[in-house]
């Protein structure tokens, strides 16, 4: 499990999405770890405070990491608001 904390940022498009950054040190050791499916996507089991559900991180190139989408479901019930620190917990999966 991969424990960390990071700040939720909003990506504006036609359809505005909320993200986490992974920090570095974590996602290199993903991209070490994970066989990567479609799009260079890992499939992951995520908790962040007392929700839980499994979605995939997706590289990206400009920040060189990991992002984690947090669906508007998920933002909802845990009162997350862009720009506030998100703390999350973090499983592989197969």
């Amino acid at each position: 499990m991969f424990r960390f904390t990071a700040d939720a940022w909003e990506w504006g498009g036609e359809a505005t999405w909320v993200f986490l950054t992974l920090p570095h040190d974590i996602a290199d050791e993903i991209e070490a770890r994970a066989t990567a499916k479609g799009f260079g996507s890992v499939p992951v089991d995520v908790e962040v405070g007392s929700s839980t559900w499994q979605t995939s991180l997706f590289p990206d190139k400009q920040r060189a990491s990991y992002v984690l989408p947090l669906k508007a479901a998920i933002r909802k019930a845990e009162s997350i608001e862009t720009g506030d620190s998100v703390e999350v917990g973090l499983r592989l999966r197969s």
